[in-house]
């Protein structure tokens, strides 16, 4: 089968709106969540509701997660808060719907916190609490821990994100600082019954890092978050590192382990992780007549590099049909980091991809790669990523532009923008990763 590069590129179109489909969070608790007579049953666990149902959370996800229990549980639900990034809200009935900053916190994030824990004031053992967690939910759930402001919080939180820290990084730094992360909401809910319905971000699925498992045994430490600002020589606020040091003598408690009595009555249930669209981009690759092999589903390390990777790929299927022959579809999924050297806009999808466009620049051959972020926003775009092929850079270049340099100065968006090659979805409503797909025709 001979395909186009215009085919090319409506295929992994195709492909990625297939994948984001699967990922909808009212499709994963539909899944996984269903009504009993005495409350629900979530993924074959009975939940009795005797007392109050109390809905909280916190994420990208958490207006869609929170319109998708609403619709299940509806008049057996008490009250709610949840919180989302800005501009993912959704219309709702008892729970409220609160906006605030992402990925940096902000003064809207830690005011619905303090609102959050009223609401879990005098809860007993009769009542549960639900909470939807889902990536995102470490900036979305603001609480400073004393000695720290959250000035400071949002200090050390761009520092480590210029820095290119990986999500686990970022967040060993963030529980340590927190009166909430690292399971310390599991406190705040305590008595009551705790189920914790989670949409993972995170490679692996690691409860505890997962918008900093804010209802999870925590297997980070002082130390460690220590380490993380070391190992990035970070010049962060004296606050932070007043904290971190008094809690690496001792001096101040860690955040609750494994073992805790807290945790006793405490349910965490992983309901959609990145295999959900991998799986969902297969079958659809498959239909559309691709030769189709997954890559991996935990892709990691600096974007740049993973994009040159796919070139090579690319190059490899067109000369020789190694490690798949053509047509054929190459996918991944994770969640890369960028080590920020310039000044320009972009995000760790837009980046690869046009890495990968600089590795296939004068290509003969039929290709196309798109990397999509699946929560619409890569980094501090509006952009979800970029889908390029062997004409991106002469394509730039016929408008004066140098795709190189853009790509040095961490640029890559006003570049794809200019040569139409951005990919814009809005808000998806959910948060599984990112989405890699290489086509060679």
């Amino acid at each position: 089968m001979t395909m186009t590069i215009p085919e090319l590129r409506s295929s992994a179109k195709a492909i990625w709106e297939s994948a984001l489909e699967a990922a909808r969070p009212a499709r994963c608790i539909r899944d996984a969540v269903r009504r009993s007579p005495d409350g629900f049953v979530v993924c074959g666990s009975e939940v009795r509701v005797e007392g109050r149902l109390i809905v909280i959370g916190a994420g990208k996800a958490g207006a869609s997660m929170a319109q998708a229990i609403e619709g299940l549980l509806g008049v057996r639900i008490s009250e709610g808060l949840v919180i989302t990034k800005y501009g993912h809200r959704l219309p709702t009935g008892k729970i409220q719907i609160v906006e605030a900053g992402h990925p940096v916190p902000d003064e809207n994030g830690e005011r619905a916190v303090g609102r959050l824990r009223g609401m879990l004031d005098g809860v007993s053992s009769r009542d549960v609490v639900l909470c939807l967690i889902s990536g995102g939910g470490s900036a979305l759930l603001p609480c400073p821990a004393p000695g720290v402001t959250l000035a400071e919080k949002r200090a050390v939180t761009s520092l480590l994100l210029g820095a290119g820290a990986t999500i686990r990084e970022l967040n060993a730094v963030r529980k340590h600082l927190s009166g909430l992360k690292g399971g310390q909401l599991a406190q705040w809910a305590a008595p009551a019954r705790v189920v914790s319905l989670i949409i993972s971000d995170v490679i692996g699925d690691p409860l505890d890092f997962i918008a900093s498992g804010p209802t999870a045994p925590d297997t980070s430490t002082f130390p460690d978050a220590l380490d993380v600002l070391e190992k990035y020589d970070l010049e962060a606020p004296a606050g932070v590192y007043r904290r971190l040091e008094a809690g690496a003598r001792g001096e101040i408690p860690e955040t609750p382990k494994e073992g805790d009595p807290v945790f006793a009555r405490v349910g965490n249930y992983v309901i959609a992780n990145n295999r959900l669209m991998v799986d969902a981009s297969a079958h659809r690759a498959r239909e559309l007549g691709f030769n189709t092999i997954v890559l991996s589903s935990g892709i990691e390390g600096e974007s740049g590099d993973i994009g040159r990777l796919f070139a090579a790929v690319g190059r490899e299927i067109s000369s020789s049909g190694n490690p798949i022959g053509a047509p054929a579809c190459v996918l991944a999924a994770g969640e890369t980091t960028v080590d920020v050297r310039g000044p320009g806009r972009g995000g760790r999808n837009l980046e690869m991809a046009l890495a990968w466009a600089l590795g296939m620049q004068g290509w003969n051959h039929p290709a196309c790669f798109a990397s999509i972020a699946s929560d619409g926003t890569d980094g501090p775009t509006d952009a979800a990523g970029g889908l390029v092929d062997p004409t991106t850079c002469r394509r730039g270049r016929d408008s004066s532009l140098d795709a190189a340099r853009h790509l040095r100065m961490n640029d890559s968006l006003p570049f794809l923008d200019a040569v139409g090659d951005a990919v814009r979805t809005g808000p998806t409503y959910t948060n599984l990763m990112d989405l890699q797909i290489l086509l060679v025709g």
